[in-house]
């Protein structure tokens, strides 16, 4: 016997001498080596009601029994008493064990996901206290075990103080996460399937199996704009995989809109399918993956799918769970839905499918207009419009209209040009799409390519060129071939025909190649010509095929026969209400006594100022529910709770591997809500949500770090005189720590790697001037007691501490914008507190860095200059501006 087999045997060996495989349904396989992060929580319906926390260590699940399981209080601590370990297949169990068995009684999954320890957890277990993060449907937020002195067994399950943290217990849903039935529902035999049978007959429902390899899907028209009108529904659309999810005799099929079988790539979703309590069900719906506020991340999904091997999908399956937004029922049992109301479905599918886990009803509302501002606010695709009354047909129809949130479409990818200056990769993707069964040229995208994209797609595209355009030139609107919308399939002798019949414009510097890739692209609109204005690429699309990317239509042709003659639905903003306020008397600076309160106060008055640098920004926030005093956290991600009205944008996090929702605080109500939940300091980017890569400003941090304050005025001064020399605007702050911040205008006009290197040239000639009290060194202990020019800040996703921010720091500074002339030896950095800086801009009336936001310096100017000056004074630092 090896190893594995021996660690297997010792660690299953308890669990299997309390079992006989003969007479409980309980699994007796499954021990897997290699680290694992499933955690489930079973509810098990015993001799005594209890819950069993299970979290996979060493190739089994460790557990222990909860009597009265978890709480969300940080105040309650809940007995949990460590037993023997189960099976990995045991995180699939749902059953009833028989009376006269170990544990007989019914059993669901109450809950399951990934957790992730803080610390070494097997160093944890022998020192009794193990922390860690839960990220499963029901419980979230950070969790402790600890384990009773004296005790071989009992442990205490207890709640961390985070967002997830209440006193009240949050209204989960009782029902399992795989089947939908309670455990009380299991236990007596209880399943939907009856009921729904009933319903069948009374609608007259055709006994006709539905076979899911011969299905055609139903498929949505575009639309320009949101609309409500009697006899219609409305959905969210999501933005994911199209998927036909199939039940059968205690099987589970995924298949793609191109048939393509995803079974075995999401096993969370087919194990959800599997279980459902019913015969046999055919289910249209979305497969996606969300992020952690529950948006759907179409590069995770992309992600996900490439993985192959089955440890990968079974830890990517617990670390990144897919979910199926289910929104029609086609097929029950023996009986075809299709020809019912959607409707009719819909009530019928909501039947069948549990609360919450991997499997979602997608609800509809009536107002199709209120729910684009919703999906909008929420960063969702669109919507999608249906006929309440209508039948499932297979197709393009006009019952079902789709009206995405920004205008975006599915192009070929016809060819890539050649990069300038230090881009890498490529410039610009050219691309096209079919009209009339034709290939025609629809414009080029050269915006929205991350770093890493540029070179990884210029690999991928060599190793298909070819010498001659594979496809004709634009087709321009109102030609009566734009738009028309046939909905043809490409004929297979079109591809790459390239007949020459229209010219392609702007060809210079074009490689073309064979058109195989598909990638999602955002656009204003198309022009006369017939090309897209202002396209931004968004995602490569591997589900599709290149013969999927049919022109839709022109505006005239986009709506539904009989919604035509409507008027455009006026757009329904999401209006913020009243902020509650809450514990405003709770003491933040213990020494000055200042409260939360005030706190919240001084952002409100000083929101005219700040606000103007908070708009359309990335918001980050440094929370202090306790104080300055007390524990603190970081937060990116909007939490779960976080009202629809308040905006957020979704940004993909290399750090991560996932994207996170950053607040955007464009109004007084969204700041007073940031501050009500603790956040002192607000960090903010130096780009627009818009333009993440165009940075506003340069900005150069003058940090002492054990230097005196007065070489801080000092260096701030040098940099000053310098950039007056270079004709350089250029505007100070204090950092409200111990530091200047001196911004410079960039006028988004240059990325932050440029943006880095003109704030390096300039510390560098500071440098030379004060040898003796500057430094751009960055480990502290080689400073030497010097200032510090940090210019490393000037990256994409790097923060500053806003203007008129507070510090959690004794006397409450505030970081405040200053003249010129204030910077001398007497600026002391306490004179702008949160008491004094409101009365400060009333009396100013004006603030002296705004303008950071708003001028366009003639940069090669400056640039020239500062050459200048280097060849004529001979300084190395300058000299690097060539």
């Amino acid at each position: 016997m090896d190893a594995s087999k021996d660690a297997e045997s010792d660690l299953l060996s308890t669990y299997r001498a309390k079992r006989s495989p003969d007479r409980t349904p309980e699994p007796f396989g499954g021990f897997e080596t290699g680290p694992g992060k499933l955690f489930v929580v079973h509810k098990h319906a015993a001799r005594r009601l209890h819950f069993d926390l299970r979290l996979e260590m060493e190739g089994v699940l460790r557990s222990w029994a909860v009597p009265r399981g978890p709480s969300f209080d940080t105040h309650e601590k809940r007995l949990a008493v460590l037993v023997e370990d189960h099976p990995l297949e045991y995180g699939d169990f749902e059953g009833k064990i028989p009376e006269g068995n170990y544990g007989a009684g019914a059993v669901i999954v109450w809950d399951r996901g990934e957790w992730v320890p803080i610390e070494d957890p097997l160093e944890g277990l022998k020192k009794g206290k193990l922390l860690f993060d839960l990220k499963g449907y029901k419980l979230k937020g950070r969790w402790t075990l600890v384990k009773i002195k004296k005790s071989q067994k009992d442990w205490l399950l207890i709640k961390e103080r985070d967002q997830y943290a209440a006193t009240d217990p949050p209204p989960f849903p009782e029902e399992s996460v795989l089947s939908g039935l309670t455990v009380e529902e299991l236990g007596a035999g209880h399943t939907p399937t009856g009921r729904i049978e009933v319903e069948l007959d009374r609608l007259k429902v055709p006994t006709r199996q539905v076979d899911p390899l011969k299905v055609e899907l139903m498929l949505a028209e575009p639309r320009d704009e949101p609309f409500s009108k009697p006899g219609w529904v409305f959905e969210p659309k999501l933005d994911g995989y199209r998927v036909l999810a199939t039940h059968d005799g205690g099987d589970a099929a995924l298949r793609s809109r191109n048939g393509n079988d995803l079974t075995a790539g999401f096993p969370e979703v087919a194990r959800a399918v599997k279980a459902l309590p019913v015969p046999r069900a055919v289910v249209d719906g979305e497969l996606v993956i969300p992020d952690a506020q529950g948006r759907p991340s179409f590069q995770a999904l992309q992600k996900r799918a490439r993985l192959s091997r089955a440890l990968d999908i079974r830890h990517a399956a617990a670390e990144s769970p897919a979910v199926l937004y289910a929104f029609d029922l086609l097929g029950f049992g023996d009986r075809d839905l299709r020809g019912l109301p959607l409707t009719e479905r819909k009530r019928i599918l909501r039947m069948l499918l549990p609360p919450l886990g991997a499997i979602r009803f997608v609800d509809h509302f009536d107002d199709g207009a209120a729910l684009m501002a919703h999906a909008k606010a929420l960063g969702l695709e669109g919507i999608v419009g249906k006929k309440a009354d209508a039948p499932y047909k297979g197709g393009r129809s006009p019952q079902w209209l789709k009206v995405r949130a920004e205008q975006t479409e599915d192009f070929v990818v016809v060819g890539f040009t050649q990069p300038k200056g230090s881009r890498g990769g490529f410039g610009a993707l050219q691309l096209g799409d079919w009209v009339n069964g034709e290939l025609v040229y629809a414009g080029r995208a050269g915006s929205g390519f991350t770093d890493q994209q540029l070179g990884a797609l210029r690999k991928q595209l060599e190793a298909t060129v070819r010498k001659t355009p594979p496809c004709n030139g634009p087709v321009a609107t109102g030609s009566g071939e734009q738009g028309a919308g046939s909905g043809k399939a490409p004929g297979s002798g079109k591809r790459g025909a390239g007949s020459g019949k229209r010219p392609i414009p702007d060809i210079k510097d074009t490689i073309w190649v064979e058109p195989k890739l598909v990638c999602e692209v955002q656009f204003k609109e198309w022009t006369e010509e017939g090309l897209l204005r202002q396209p931004v690429f968004l995602r490569f699309r591997d589900d599709k095929e290149p013969e999927e990317c049919v022109r839709q239509g022109t505006n005239d042709a986009a709506g539904a026969p009989e919604a035509a003659d409507d008027p455009p639905a006026p757009k329904v903003v999401s209006k913020a209400p009243e902020v509650p306020l809450s514990n405003l008397q709770k003491i933040y600076w213990p020494v000055e006594q200042y409260t939360k309160g005030q706190l919240v106060e001084y952002y409100k008055s000083i929101s005219p100022w700040l606000l103007p640098y908070l708009k359309d920004r990335p918001l980050v926030l440094t929370r202090f529910p306790d104080g300055i005093e007390g524990k603190s956290f970081y937060q990116k991600d909007a939490p779960d709770f976080t009202p629809a009205w308040i905006r957020t944008v979704p940004i993909w996090s290399e750090d991560t591997q996932r994207t996170l929702n950053y607040f955007v605080c464009d109004n007084l109500e969204t700041l007073l809500y940031v501050a009500n939940m603790g956040s002192i300091p607000l960090h903010i980017w130096a780009s627009r949500a818009d333009s993440l890569e165009l940075p506003d400003w340069c900005i150069i941090d003058l940090d002492p770090k054990g230097a005196p304050f007065s070489d801080v005025v000092t260096v701030a001064l040098s940099l000053h005189k310098l950039c007056d020399d270079l004709e350089l605007p250029h505007y100070v702050k204090t950092s409200g720590s111990t530091g200047i911040h001196v911004l410079i205008p960039l006028g988004r006009q240059c990325t932050f790697e440029q943006s880095r290197t003109l704030g390096e040239l300039l510390a560098r000639v500071v440098i030379e001037e004060l040898p003796e009290i500057s430094t751009i060194v960055r480990p502290v202990k080689g400073r030497e007691g010097k200032v510090y020019l940090d210019y490393l800040q000037n990256r994409t996703g790097q923060l500053i501490v806003a203007p008129f921010s507070v510090r959690p720091l004794p006397g409450a500074p505030v970081s405040m914008p200053l003249e010129w002339k204030e910077v001398t030896q007497k600026l002391k950095l306490l004179d702008h507190t949160i008491l004094t800086a409101p009365k400060r801009m009333e009396k100013l009336k004006q603030d002296p860095m705004r303008p950071v936001m708003e001028v366009v310096p003639d940069l090669p100017a400056v640039l020239q200059r500062l050459l200048d000056r280097g060849e004529g004074s001979g300084k190395r630092g300058a000299g690097r501006a060539k």
